[in-house]
């Protein structure tokens, strides 16, 4: 049953033209490899967030408000990278961490896909420091 969590934004969503706003179609979560950050967010972020992590990936035109500009990170923040606060992000199983139910929060969906607990915990730095790469100068 772990395994049947249904996701919006991956990669390789499919977008459905619905009248004069796109329509994104759920797919199941599939496994990536646990050593790239930046595989996962290809697979898991980037249809939302873009490649780039600027906000503009395929799917960000059929949401209300734009998923967040993620390169900006560091710059909101003073200028340090808020890796716990990305880690919390990621990782939270309460709802609405985001502001809404928009954005999957991925704790449980990475811990559906991971043999242990310390292999989430393990996906999730991986993918916190990678979005970190993305940061603006």
């Amino acid at each position: 049953m772990r395994n049947v969590i249904w996701l919006v934004p991956l990669l390789g969503l499919l977008l459905l033209p619905a009248q004069d706003k796109q329509t994104v179609q759920k797919v199941p979560v599939s496994p990536t490899s646990i050593a790239s950050g930046k595989e996962m967010f290809n697979h898991y972020c980037a249809a939302c967030h873009g490649p780039g992590g600027k906000g503009d990936g395929p799917a960000a035109s059929s949401f209300k408000k734009a998923p967040r500009d993620l390169t900006k990170l560091a710059r909101d923040n003073g200028g340090k990278y808020p890796a716990e606060h990305v880690a919390a992000t990621l990782s939270i199983e309460e709802c609405c961490v985001h502001g809404s139910k928009v954005m999957p929060v991925w704790g449980p969906i990475l811990s559906s896909i991971s043999s242990s607990q310390a292999e989430m915990q393990l996906r999730i730095s991986n993918l916190v420091k990678y979005i970190e790469t993305l940061q603006a100068p």
